[in-house]
């Protein structure tokens, strides 16, 4: 997955964001296989699970039978054709959801040889936050952020000033 990249700068602003609002008595359920980034959750003293694998948009047991006081969704809903009902099968009172925001110079992504490697919804921010809204999570706090690129170009150029992610606390009440 990361061969050629690694998402540095997503990863720091996104341990920092739940150091910031999460405890480490928490036990975390992390939404998708285990991860660079739970590894680095885990080790920064979080109690870390993840799911196995299964098609969350069919299957959302996990979420119904693991043991957990929050929810970690990391670039995990744009791949989802239905995560209204994941949310509503979260038993958690806390989420941290990032994702990547629709960008209107860039198509979805879709991996050509990769059939889980492909976003069904690239949201704006008011999607994400509505959806959070009608499965009954209030927003705490969000942050935004760049995702600039090494390369030569116009659309290189904007990731440098355009917000390409949205990672959101959320709690239900």
């Amino acid at each position: 997955m990361y061969e050629k990249t690694f998402p540095n700068k997503r990863f720091k602003i996104s341990l920092e964001f739940l150091e910031k609002h999460l405890s480490k008595s928490e036990t975390i359920l992390d939404l998708g296989v285990e991860n660079p980034f739970s590894k680095i959750m885990i080790k920064n003293g979080y109690t870390v699970k993840n799911t196995n694998g299964e098609d969350l948009d069919i299957d959302q047991s996990a979420l119904q039978n693991e043991n957990y006081t929050t929810v970690t969704a990391f670039e995990i809903f744009e791949h989802l054709l239905n995560p209204f009902t994941v949310l509503q099968n979260v038993k958690s009172d806390k989420i941290f959801i990032s994702i990547p925001l629709r960008l209107w110079f860039s198509p979805a992504y879709r991996s050509k040889t990769d059939m889980w490697d492909r976003h069904y919804h690239e949201f704006e921010d008011w999607q994400l936050n509505w959806l959070l809204e009608k499965t009954g999570f209030t927003i705490v706090d969000y942050v935004k952020f760049t995702h600039p690129t090494r390369k030569i170009g116009f659309r290189p150029l904007l990731r440098y000033f355009i917000n390409r992610y949205y990672l959101v606390y959320a709690e239900r009440k």
